[in-house]
This record gives C-alpha cells, structure tokens and sequence, in this order.
C-alpha cells in the first residue's frame, strides 16, 4: 500500500515562540519547503503556510519581532502519516476545509508529530501513479485481447478436431484441450467485462428477444452440467410464450450463469431457476430467480456474493473464478437497472434474484431457411499480421468450402490484389508497413476485376464510427473478432451470392 508516510518531510518542528523572523530565514533557506509545523512536547499544536506566512510578512513587516504562534494556523490537517494515498486524495475531494491549507501534518498512531506533507506534492504523485496504473491496465487489456484471440483459435482447431476421425485417447485429450480453452476464455472475458464495469465502460447492446428462447437457452447450458455434478437443475418460465422483449440476451445470460454456477459449486441438490414475465405500464417486468437446496453455512455463502472478491475467495483459483463471475452479475445487474438480491432459504441453500423493467418488443418475421453458404467455391485472401488469426480464418473457409491464400500485411495484400484471382478479401485493420484501411484504398484503385473484389474488415474495433471508416475506404461488410462462424458466413453469402445474381443478369 503507498501510504502518505513515503511523502511527507520529516523536518523538526519549531516552537511556538519562535519568531516570525527566523521562521521567514528558515523558509529563505530552504525553498522548497511548503510549511514547517508548530510542536509542543512532539504534539503538533500548529502549522505555517509557505505563501501565507510570506504574504503576510510583505504587508506586515513588524510581525518579524513577534512569535509566530500569534499568526500560525491552530487547526491544521492533522493525517495519520500511514494513510494510503487515494483515500487521502478522495477525503480531500470532499473535504470543507480551505483551499488555502496546502499542507498537512502527518502524525503517529499516538498523535504525535512525523512529518508535513504538501498537497501539490502530493496530488502530483497520486496523478503520477494513476497515469502509470492506467498505462498499465491498458497494457493489461492488450495482453488480454491477444490472449482471447489466441484461445478462440485454440477452440477453432478443437472443433474441427472434433468432427475428425481419431482414436478415443486422442479424441480424450482434444475434449480436454477444448475444455480447458473455454474455461480460460470464460474467465478471461469475465475479468475483462469486470474491469469495465467497474471503469463504467461496461455496454450494453439491446436487441429483441423471445423470452421463452432465453429461458431455453439458459436451460440448455446448464441442465447436463448439473446432472453431471449430481445435481437436478429445474428451469421454469412464466409469462407470455410469444413476449419479446428489447434486452441484451447474452448479458441476462451471463448472469444466469454467475448464480447457477454458484449454486453448483456449493455441493449437490435441486436448483430451481426461473423467468417471470408480466406486462407493466412502460413494457415488461421480468423477474429472474435461482434457488438451491445446498447444505452449509448460509452466513458464509451470502458473504461470498456480496463481496465475491474478497481476500479468502482470491487465494484459490476455483473460488477466484467463482468470484470474478459473481461481481461481473452484480455489476451486469446495476447497469441492467436491478441490484442483485439474495437471502437464506428457511431451510438450506440461498436464493438469488434480480427485477428488471424493459421494454417490450415485436419480433420481425424470419426468413424460413437461415443463410447458406453460396454452392460454387469461393477463393479468398486472408489478411492478417496474426499467425493464429490467419489460422484460424483458413479454417473457417475451408468449413465453407473456400479455398484460401494468406499475406501478413497491406503491403501484400495490395500485391496480391492485383492478380484479380481472388472473389474476397477478409482484411485486418491494425497491421505493420501498410494498415487495412489503407490497403483497401490502394486496392480499390485498381483497375477491374482486381479493384472491384469485395472486401470484409477483421477487427475487434467495430464502433459505428469505426464501421464508418471502413465503409468510406472501400469495405463491404464488417466481421468483429473473434470470428464467430455464423457471422463470417452470413457476410460470405451475401457478398458472393450478390456476385452471382450481377453475373446471372449479365448472362441474361
């Protein structure tokens, strides 16, 4: 902990009846010094301001004769001296004391006198320390992304492993890579949601969804698990089958998952989870609820969700990933607009539960068959300073039946462009020598067939203004990362069946 003891000066007070004379020599002599404390028998009875006392002695200069208790601050700050720094930064946010007391006196547990510390000295180190915490947090979330990119194309390769014909100790350790992969991305994407939760960075994105399809989903994740651990998960839903509401379905999900998985980890038993949905004035209130019958210490179980993070969670890496999981509900909870609640049961177990009020919402009507990749083969370049991300993205089109090349830069993929053998193009944006945007530029200036090839973006930066940028260099569509199949080939249709139905009516 960086406490004030580290910057306080430890200089010798003076006595009170020291005069005003050799106190405006002390401060000639050291010019740095901000303020020089008043002790009597190492207590601390006042404290003298630099600039006050100098102002003073300018308009006054007879007080030079007179003792400087007569003109000393009586009620300076008074600080324990091993007060950690940001708790002393935020009471003095908040403090009535005048502006003009730029200092303060650090004392002992005793009260007696340790130091004085100035305020700018301080305030500058703190804004020091914050900026370096912060370059450091978004080193941290750097190092986190690269992480991510790397597990989902772990999990890529997984997959497709497991559609492989392998013996049973191979198709054994692929599960278990797969499973551990997901686990590492589960907690890595919960920490990194925590983190912005708590820098109110935390998004939500609303999209109509089918109550009941959430309430089959939450079911669908967790009903096996459970039955695995020897548990029995119940899942009800109570409302309207065809209530839609304007949520985001992937965050209410999320925290079903921190409180079902919760309940799991505290021994075997029957957890009832369910979704109420009843029309309100405004929209929908819905009313989420997990119970479960586990034996043990109720007290301890609700001090864990209510401080998840605590030191006793944070020293085992299970009980860790347990907490991260529960403070990213309470935090999804609060920016949804219903604070996590929970109680004892009267007999064993807690009960979890959370009140939203959303808006209601009409689903569009969905077209019969879900987009399907295009029949003819596709050839397409891959673009990508990513070893893994390139990886990843052959594979994806070999899934789709594509055939695929790969360059590392824009440089290159200006090159390879200007062949005009490739039907797409799958371009990263954040690349060395020559970026994406800028490669598309350069593309698009191609002439025919080289220039006019469709071009997605690859990027995990896809705000609308970013998406906008893209748009205006010449991109077509937008994939974020990590690819997710679905996405990729919904985009690959559109855009190659877009070509055949411009070649079927150039035929015509």
């Amino acid at each position: 902990m960086d406490t004030l003891a580290r910057l306080i000066d430890r200089r010798a007070p003076i006595d009170p009846a020291t005069p005003c004379a050799e106190v405006r020599a002390l401060f000639d002599a050291h010019t740095h010094m901000a303020a020089v404390a008043v002790a009597v028998d190492g207590k601390p009875v006042g404290l003298v301001y630099r600039d006050v006392f100098l102002g003073q002695m300018a308009v006054a200069p007879d007080l030079a004769r007179r003792p400087i208790v007569e003109i000393m601050d009586r009620a300076p700050r008074l600080i324990d001296a091993n007060m950690d720094v940001g708790a002393f930064v935020e009471r003095i946010a908040h403090s009535a004391i005048p502006v003009f007391r730029s200092a303060y006196v650090g004392v002992d547990e005793a009260g007696d006198y340790v130091g004085v510390g100035g305020l700018n000295s301080l305030l500058t180190s703190h804004r020091r320390r914050q900026h370096e915490a912060d370059e450091a947090m978004a080193l941290v979330e750097r190092m986190a992304h690269d992480i991510g990119a790397h597990l989902d194309g772990v999990l890529a390769f997984t997959e497709r492993l497991e559609q492989s014909r392998l013996t049973p100790d191979a198709s054994a350790y692929v599960r278990a890579i797969g499973d551990t992969s997901r686990d590492m991305s589960l907690v890595l994407g919960r920490a990194m949601d925590l983190r912005r939760a708590a820098t109110g960075g935390l998004a939500l994105s609303p999209a109509p969804a089918l109550l009941r399809d959430l309430s089959d989903a939450v079911e669908a994740r967790w009903a096996s698990r459970a039955a695995e651990g020897g548990s029995t998960l119940l899942f009800s839903y109570d409302g309207d089958p065809e209530a839609a509401a304007l949520i985001d379905a992937d965050r209410v999900l999320q925290v079903f998952d921190a409180l079902i998985e919760s309940a799991l980890a505290h021994g075997r038993g029957v957890i009832e989870a369910s979704l109420k949905a009843r029309p309100v004035e405004g929209g929908l209130r819905l009313e989420a609820r997990v119970r479960d019958n586990a034996a043990g210490s109720a007290e301890v179980r609700l001090a864990r969700v209510f401080d998840p993070l605590g030191a006793a969670t944070v020293e085992d890496r299970n009980e860790l990933a347990l907490g991260v999981g529960m403070a990213l509900a309470h935090g999804l909870t609060r920016v949804m607009g219903g604070p996590l609640r929970a109680e004892a049961n009267l007999g064993a177990g807690l009960t979890l539960q959370f009140t939203l009020t959303v808006p209601a919402a009409t689903l569009a009507t969905e077209a019969d068959d879900a987009p399907m990749m295009d029949a003819r083969s596709a050839h397409i370049l891959i673009v990508d300073d990513n070893a893994t991300n390139r990886m990843v993205a052959e594979a994806l089109c070999e899934m789709f039946d594509c055939t695929s090349e790969q360059v590392v830069d824009g440089v290159e993929a200006v090159e390879a462009a200007k062949s005009g053998r490739f039907d797409l193009i799958l371009m990263d944006i954040k690349m060395p020598r020559m970026d994406g945007v800028t490669a598309t530029r350069a593309i698009r200036e191609l002439p025919g067939r080289a220039g006019s090839a469709p071009i997605v973006a690859l990027t995990a930066n896809a705000d609308p203004t970013d998406v906008a940028t893209y748009i205006a260099a010449g991109m077509q569509d937008v994939v974020e990362k990590p690819i997710k199949p679905e996405r990729l080939a919904v985009v690959l249709s559109a855009l190659l069946g877009a070509d055949d139905d411009e070649d079927a009516e150039a035929a015509a």
